[in-house]
């Protein structure tokens, strides 16, 4: 018996985001990248207020959005915030009602309107993170750095 579905097409999507004054005006960015075929397409936009985190999660948003098909996809971005919350901490707050544990109580988890999103998208594809140090010389950061900061500047 052979399998007759088709392996899912593999991208990797670059993201950043940047804030001025966190909160204040903000951008995000992202490239994404078909290996096999070589194309490589870049966005961004930015929000006149915002959060460094809330960037960081919409640029894996907007990302994430371009893909028209199921896929593979290699998410590398320089947050452990969105690293560690898609992976780990995102299925605890969904099992409690999108809220978190702090102490003893459950509080509403921040920015729960991107989580859910990112959420509802992470579910249509095959999705892993490699986390990169920002700001040390890894050319698709630094180059998203570099848009988002300009979408940043742009929003103010």
């Amino acid at each position: 018996m052979t399998d007759s579905a088709a392996p899912l097409p593999f991208v990797r999507i670059f993201t950043d985001g940047a804030c001025r004054g966190n909160p204040g005006p903000g951008g995000w960015a992202c490239i994404l990248r078909h290996p096999a075929s070589g194309t490589e397409k870049e966005f961004s936009g930015g929000d006149r207020e915002t959060t460094n985190n809330r960037m960081e999660l919409q640029a894996v948003i907007e990302g994430l959005k371009q893909l028209s098909r199921r896929s593979r996809v290699e998410v590398i971005t320089d947050s452990t915030y969105v690293s560690q919350g898609c992976e780990t901490w995102r299925h605890g707050w969904k099992k409690n009602g999108w809220r978190r544990k702090v102490g003893k109580q459950l509080k509403p988890v921040l920015n729960v309107e991107y989580w859910q999103q990112l959420d509802g998208l992470l579910g249509k594809h095959q999705v892993t993170f490699t986390v990169v140090k920002g700001h040390s010389g890894h050319p698709e950061n630094e180059r998203c750095d570099e848009l988002a900061v300009a979408a940043a500047e742009a929003a103010r």
